[in-house]
């Protein structure tokens, strides 16, 4: 397991689970003071999580009977949806947040949270595919598992700041301005790198 492919992993994590910390944070003050919340909380993020890996591996290997010239035009795919979360942003401009405003109105119930965020998720899996299309089993392998171990550190930071009303609420102003942004660049990487368009 190199070091670099670990990086790697954590890197594309946390660029495309940035806005997870303002909604994990949302759920785990929705819940203080609940007996077995957090728990729900943890147990729920983990199964969405688990549910966008296998769909994303799943995908990933339907997509290796691709030509080869073609798997670099995948990195459409992020550039896509980054286009559109920031029509979305565009579009919202001046309100609340459609999704924090839905997460304040509810419980954390582990089917709840789980919804949530899978719902949340469509960007990980658009971007995943083509990661790990152009990937190694070894190499996926050791991002399902660096994935699942960061999943984990993302619930103990949504926690946190959970606590801190000031952080969660520059994560919210700014979180899903950044994600756009990020999702273009990685799609752009990827069609550098493939050499699509004659990049």
């Amino acid at each position: 397991m190199s070091a670099r492919l670990v990086a790697a992993a954590i890197g594309l994590f946390a660029i495309t689970n940035f806005d997870d910390i303002v909604i994990l944070a949302l759920f785990f003050g929705r819940g203080g003071g609940q007996h077995g919340s957090a728990r729900r909380v943890v147990v729920g993020q983990y199964l969405a999580f688990t549910a966008i890996l296998v769909i994303a591996i799943a995908l990933s290997y339907g997509a290796s009977f691709l030509p080869k010239e073609a798997i670099a035009y995948l990195g459409l795919l992020p550039i896509g949806i980054g286009l559109w979360e920031a029509w979305k942003l565009w579009r919202s401009r001046g309100g609340g947040g459609e999704q924090g405003a839905e997460t304040k109105q509810s419980g954390p119930s582990t089917l709840k949270v789980a919804a949530t965020t899978f719902g949340n998720s469509g960007d990980n899996i658009g971007v995943y595919v083509p990661v790990f299309v152009t990937a190694s089993n070894g190499a996926t392998i050791v991002y399902a598992i660096v994935f699942l171990i960061l999943v984990g550190v993302w619930c103990a930071a949504g926690r946190f700041f959970a606590t801190r009303p000031v952080i969660a609420k520059a994560l919210a102003r700014w979180g899903h301005i950044v994600l756009p942004v990020v999702l273009i660049a990685i799609g752009l990487a990827i069609l550098i790198e493939g050499g699509a368009f004659g990049l």
